[in-house]
């Protein structure tokens, strides 16, 4: 196999034209071959093959910096730069991670799994080199669905205000994750490629942008003669290149949102293998509930940020209508959208990644909650059970979100809570409201839920005891119960069991009660520990004569972790949580 040989970029430029298309059949099949196997960025690195080789052929990395927007479709660049073995040996497939990462090679620039970035990234980098006085090129590769993001804007701006060598790629396949709406800068997008690059309007000139098009995407020739043109250019270079999304493999070709990432798959058929759940989802009972609303209420809307499938699946996209917006990959629109529809009467509904949340700060705090209106915005994936990448973690979202006024923020515990609280949370007026979605299979209790959340930070005492108080937050809930039948079933410990269901406020008349007959109050969140919700109860009992323990995670990038592993690193194990309960007690 020619591509074993290639070890670093200068190894492809001793190669022939013909030696080259040779190393880009090869890097497709291995690329398929790990993917069908480990799961991954199908889509998105298949259309990469020909540009990435072409690249590393032309350009000189590590002085010429690649930075790749999300970077989810570096895989080809990571086999051309020296990691091969992670993508031909089953026993490496882990050795590296699905983005890139600085820790892994001098060719990855930037640990990066958030969109929208790369531009502002290479406008930072190109001034440096600008003031240092040093000449090199910096390449910014970015999708079209990343420009849809409004940080893609502004360093585009910007970049073109610097006005020396940047060379911007926008990688234009037509889809983001799922297929791209029409409007705005997909028609931009669309007008240029079905014209050849000829559009009158041209947005990227417009900017001041010397402007390149190339209709055959995929073609290595093409590319490399291309490249070389624009090398080393004292401006500002976009290439705008037509590519296809999961080139290569015809089931990845023809349903490019289902392989834009994905678990193992067949190989000859291209079925996806069964995760073994074929029943109701968190994801599933959320969806049907708000498809109800929308068929009676014609102002129920849901809004996502560039990962539908995330609350609907393509059937449901086209049954809800104009009443599903999916504003590209972009959460400060969708957030701040979310605002002006709730108050404007419409009842809004956002679902996002937590890990995505955080992009949007701002946009939560200043406009949706210091205006109170009464947006709902579904969490999904805040757990160290979920996404393990240090660029994706979910677990931030407790102090980030729970210390905003006016915004109140839920912890269900299981279906028939998350399904009150979404009802409650869709129909009132007078706060915005977060709910923390459940991570794991779906927990019921065949009861329906009779809470009314409208009485803010009201805990459920779900098991009164003595000596001890457990308080499960949302995820830990089952731990907290799990402790408690350890400390009755062993040592004979009746605890109070608490499901606090508010993260953002604290049930103050129960704590002041637990003085009455408790010693140690127990704090259980899964999430990190500094900031969140333990400490928050630890500090008003602070001058009390309670013993308060809280559990949770480190504060750090955890990255690639076994959440099993990770959670014991931390002491959330039952055995040790009950030992030291039963230090404090002795």
């Amino acid at each position: 196999m020619l591509l074993e040989t290639i070890q670093s970029p200068q190894d492809l430029k001793a190669l022939s034209i013909d030696d080259l298309h040779k190393v880009a059949d090869e890097a497709r099949q291995a690329l398929l071959e790990k993917l069908s196997h480990h799961g991954g960025h199908n889509g998105p690195n298949l259309g990469m093959v020909e540009m990435t080789v072409a690249l590393h052929y032309v350009f000189n990395s590590p002085i010429d910096k690649f930075i790749f927007d999300v970077s989810h479709q570096s895989y080809i660049h990571k086999m051309l730069t020296g990691r091969v073995q992670a993508f031909i040996d089953p026993a490496h497939y882990d050795d590296v991670s699905g983005y890139t990462n600085p820790k892994e090679s001098e060719h990855d620039l930037f640990t990066v799994g958030h969109t929208s970035t790369s531009l502002a990234l290479a406008s930072g980098v190109a001034k440096a080199r600008d003031l240092k006085g040093e000449i090199y090129n910096v390449l910014a590769i970015i999708g079209d669905g990343s420009l849809s993001g409004g940080q893609a804007y502004e360093g585009l701006n910007q970049i073109a205000t610097t006005g020396s060598n940047t060379l911007v790629i926008v990688n234009d396949n037509d889809q983001s994750i799922a297929t791209n709406p029409k409007g705005g800068i997909y028609t931009a997008l669309r007008n240029l490629r079905e014209s050849k690059g000829q559009a009158a309007d041209n947005f990227f000139k417009a900017l001041g942008y010397d402007y390149h098009y190339l209709d055959e995407g995929n073609d290595l020739n093409s590319l490399i003669e291309l490249f070389q043109e624009v090398k080393n250019a004292n401006h500002p270079v976009l290439l705008h290149i037509h590519t296809i999304k999961g080139k290569g493999f015809k089931p990845a070709e023809a349903n490019r949102e289902a392989f834009h990432a994905g678990g193992p798959f067949n190989l000859e058929t291209g079925q996806y293998l069964s995760s073994g759940n074929s029943g109701a989802t968190y994801n599933s009972v959320t969806a049907d509930l708000i498809m109800d609303k929308m068929k009676k209420d014609s102002t129920v809307i849901a809004i996502n940020a560039g990962t539908p499938m995330l609350l609907f699946n393509q059937e449901q996209r086209q049954k809800a209508g104009n009443q599903f917006v999916d504003v590209g990959i972009a959460e400060q629109e969708a957030a701040t959208m979310t605002t002006g529809l709730a108050k404007n009467g419409a009842k809004p509904v956002w679902a996002v990644f937590s890990t995505f949340m955080q992009r949007t700060y701002d946009q939560l705090s200043h406009d949706m909650a210091l205006n109170n209106q009464a947006g709902t915005v579904l969490v999904y994936g805040a757990s160290v059970s979920s996404m393990n990448d240090e660029s994706h973690l979910g677990f931030f979202d407790i102090p980030f979100l729970s210390h905003i006024p006016n915004l109140v923020y839920l912890a269900p515990t299981n279906k028939e809570e998350h399904l009150a609280m979404l009802d409650w949370a869709i129909e009132q007026k007078d706060h915005p409201v977060a709910i923390r979605v459940p991570v794991g299979p779906l927990r019921e209790t065949g009861l329906d839920d009779e809470t009314d959340y409208s009485i803010l930070n009201k805990n459920q005492v779900t098991q009164k005891g003595s000596q001890v108080a457990l308080f499960g937050l949302g995820n830990f809930y089952a731990l907290a119960e799990k402790v408690a039948k350890e400390l009755a079933d062993k040592h004979g410990i009746t605890a109070t069991v608490v499901n606090p269901k508010f993260i953002t406020g604290l049930d103050t008349e129960l704590l002041d009660s637990l003085a009455e007959n408790h010693k140690v109050v127990v704090t259980l969140e899964d999430g990190i520990l500094e900031g969140g919700y333990g400490q928050t109860v630890a500090s008003y009992l602070g001058n009390s004569n309670l013993k308060v323990q809280n559990y949770g995670i480190a504060k750090e990038f955890h990255d690639r972790y076994n959440a099993d592993e990770l959670l014991a690193e931390n002491g959330i194990t039952i055995t040790n949580i009950v030992n030291r309960i039963l230090e404090e007690l002795s």
